[in-house]
């Protein structure tokens, strides 16, 4: 009982913690076209500004996922939001276009609380009910919808350096109240090396999984992020009226991620899966042939939002029950790849707009990307008795 407590009370502050820390990971998103103007940028350098802190975000997954499994959550989550408060701080003074991209960089550590929360989790929840706990863990994601509504109004009213001043004190609060307020990991072991947990590179599942990632996460995450960007260019629209239908379509994509998760401990995730590639195989060629259709955009981009989140979900379903004893590590590699599946695609729509005046080959490598998933997983997981007789990899 005192367990399921501390569960039930970790999982609520964990997700505010995420929550928070991703309206750090996309603060720049929404402010990109206002940025862009001040400093007279092209399409690609939006494009790159947007992506810069999704990369640091990804890439330190792994190490945060594996500090986590060391250390426990309570110390590795509470020592990662006091760090970001140096960023924000910074971010309020440059007044040059190089210097917000180092800013950028830094924030983008925000990202790896997703790692360190969902590991966080993992350990107090049984095996039976992770996919469920995972999943409204990862309700934090909304934090960028919450950044895409309420950071550009803070911009127009204050300024843009009032915009990461304003999160300063919600990342110390919650940094406080993990540190005092949950506990510590019950099976956190510090004899655990690096060589050890990295052993986990040579299943095949750990690939694809990642694979499976990379293209559902980085739907969401570059959606996130570059969306307001398309919406403002093809449809002249102002940055609130982007930042409001974006904020849309992240709170979908979150809000329906338990869906997937709670469907994946009840059946198969294989079948799931299935039928989220041909979805999002859908929804990018959709946009490629009508993006210019305000209809069509929406219905093909909401589409792509509940296709990404509940494939997020039944990803992360998988990575617990095939890897019990790495969750840690597994969810820094997985949610890397999807991190790196958020930081390429904008910048290639960026350097795709300005050489072809559109977006639609972006979308059709998607759609292509997605296909491609669909077959491996149905070499991998569709087949459900062989899904149920895979066997947990305890590295």
């Amino acid at each position: 009982m005192v367990q399921k407590r501390a569960g039930g009370s970790l999982l609520l502050l964990t997700t505010i913690g995420m929550t928070v820390a991703f309206m750090v990971w996309g603060a720049f998103s929404p402010l990109i076209n206002q940025i862009g103007e001040t400093y007279n940028l092209s399409a690609t350098e939006k494009s790159v500004l947007a992506a810069v802190p999704v990369l640091l975000g990804s890439v330190m997954r792994v190490p945060l996922g594996i500090l986590t499994e060391k250390y426990g959550g309570r110390k590795v989550y509470t020592l990662l939001l006091l760090f970001l408060i140096l960023p924000l701080a910074a971010a309020g003074f440059v007044d040059s276009y190089a210097a917000l991209l180092v800013c950028a960089f830094f924030l983008g550590m925000a990202g790896t609380s997703f790692a360190v929360s969902m590991t966080f989790v993992s350990k107090w929840t049984s095996k039976e009910k992770q996919g469920t706990a995972l999943g409204i863990n990862a309700l934090g994601n909304a934090g960028t919808a919450a950044a895409s509504l309420a950071l550009p109004m803070i911009a127009l009213a204050a300024g843009l350096e009032w915009v990461f001043w304003s999160l300063i004190l919600p990342i110390a609060a919650m940094a406080v109240l993990l540190w005092f307020f949950t506990p510590e990991t019950p099976s956190a072991d510090t004899s655990r090396t690096v060589k050890g947990e990295l052993s986990v590179l040579a299943y095949k599942h750990t690939w694809t999984l990642s694979l499976f990632y990379f293209v559902t996460f980085g739907i969401f995450v570059t959606f996130s992020v570059y969306l307001p960007t398309m919406l403002i260019d093809v449809f002249d629209l102002s940055a609130v009226d982007a930042g409001r239908r974006t904020a849309g379509f992240i709170i979908l994509a979150t809000f329906i991620r338990p869906l997937g998760g709670f469907a994946a401990d009840k059946t198969a995730p294989g079948p799931i899966l299935a039928g989220v590639f041909l979805a999002v195989a859908a929804g990018g060629s959709g946009i490629a042939i009508g993006g210019q259709n305000m209809v069509l955009m929406t219905a093909a981009s909401l589409l792509l939002a509940a296709a990404s989140g509940i494939g997020n979900g039944a990803v992360f379903k998988l990575v617990p029950s095939i890897f019990p004893s790495a969750t840690g590590t597994v969810t820094g590699i997985v949610g890397a790849a999807g991190g790196l599946g958020g930081f390429f695609p904008p910048i290639l729509l960026g350097v795709v707009r300005d050489m072809t005046g559109a977006y639609a080959i972006g979308f059709v490598l998607l759609a292509v990307m997605s296909t491609a998933c669909f077959l491996v997983n149905q070499k991998a997981f569709q087949d459900a008795e062989k899904e149920q007789n895979l066997k947990e990899i305890r590295a």
